[in-house]
C-alpha cells in the first residue's frame, strides 16, 4: 500500500523548475554537440555521448531538486518502484539522436515530463538548436489560428514515413510535413505548422509524455488513435499509438481513423 504523502499543489514554479532543467540538459547537448562535431567525432559516438550527458545531467538536476521522486528514463534502468510512487518524473534525455548527430539539424529535443497521482502535471520540450522551449507554463503559447479551408498538415518521419500515415493523408486530402523527432512532431501541432502528428508505429512512454503534457495545457487533443486515454506509468513503458491534434479537427480525425481500422469506406 502506499504511503500517504502531502504534495504541495502544481504551482507556476513547479513549472518553471521543469523548463530550467530541460534547459539545462540542452545547453549541455549544444556544448558538446559542437566541441566533439568540430573534432571530427563520428555520429554514433556523438550520439551515445549526447545521450549519456543529458542523462547525467538530467539525474542530477532531478536528485538535487527532488530527492523523494521515482524517475522512468529511456537511458537507465527501469526501476519497479515507481509503480508505487505518487510522483515520477518521465524524461526522455535526446529525443531525435540521429538528428542530433547530423550537424548542423535542430529537429531533436529534450523531454521532461512529471506524473503525479495518474496524472501528467507538468512538461517541458525543450528544442535547444532552435533556442525554444514549450512549457507547460500559463500563459506560455497561444495556439496560432488556422485558415479556413486549409488541408490538413500532418506531421511525418523525413526518413520514414509509415504507410499508415501516408493512406490516412490520402483519405483526408492531407500534406505530409516531414521533420524530425517525436516531441518536434508534436511540438508542430502547437506551434501552427502542422494541424495533427498521429504515430501508430509503438513508442516508449518517455517519446510522448512530455509533449502530451504541454499540449494538453495549451488545449490540443490527445489520446490513442481510437480515441481512447492515454495512460503513463504502466508497468511496461510501451505505448502502441499516439494522437495529437488541434482540438477543431480532433473529430474527423478520429473518424477517418476508425474507417480506416474497420476497412470502412
Amino acid at each position: 500500500m502506499r504511503p500517504h504523502l502531502e504534495w504541495s499543489p502544481v504551482t507556476d514554479d513547479l513549472h518553471l523548475q521543469v523548463r530550467e532543467i530541460a534547459e539545462t540538459a540542452g545547453r549541455v547537448l549544444l556544448s558538446l554537440r559542437k566541441d566533439l562535431s568540430a573534432n571530427g567525432i563520428d555520429p554514433k559516438e556523438l550520439k551515445d555521448r549526447g545521450d549519456q550527458a543529458s542523462q547525467e545531467v538530467l539525474a542530477a538536476e532531478l536528485t538535487r531538486r527532488y530527492p523523494r521522486d521515482a524517475v522512468l528514463s529511456e537511458e537507465a534502468a527501469d526501476d519497479s518502484r515507481r509503480l508505487e510512487a505518487d510522483r515520477v518524473w518521465i524524461i526522455d534525455p535526446l529525443d531525435g539522436t540521429r538528428e542530433f548527430s547530423e550537424v548542423p539539424r535542430d529537429d531533436w529535443a529534450v523531454h521532461v515530463a512529471l506524473w503525479r497521482r495518474g496524472e501528467l502535471v507538468a512538461g517541458a520540450v525543450t528544442l535547444p538548436a532552435r533556442g525554444v522551449s514549450h512549457t507547460t507554463e500559463p500563459g506560455s503559447a497561444s495556439l496560432p489560428s488556422r485558415p479556413a479551408g486549409a488541408p490538413f498538415r500532418l506531421a511525418v518521419s523525413r526518413s520514414r514515413p509509415p504507410a499508415f500515415v501516408t493512406a490516412l493523408a490520402d483519405r483526408l486530402g492531407a500534406e505530409l510535413v516531414p521533420m524530425g523527432s517525436a516531441g518536434v512532431k508534436a511540438m508542430s501541432v502547437l506551434d501552427g505548422t502542422t494541424d495533427a502528428y498521429v504515430h501508430a508505429g509503438g513508442q516508449y512512454e518517455w517519446d510522448s509524455a512530455a509533449p502530451v503534457a504541454v499540449a494538453r495545457a495549451h488545449g490540443l487533443h490527445t489520446s490513442r488513435i481510437d480515441g481512447t486515454e492515454l495512460v503513463y506509468n504502466n508497468p511496461s513503458p510501451w505505448m502502441p499509438d499516439l494522437l495529437v491534434c488541434r482540438p477543431e479537427v480532433a473529430e474527423e480525425l478520429l473518424s477517418a481513423l476508425q474507417e480506416m481500422s474497420t476497412g470502412a469506406e
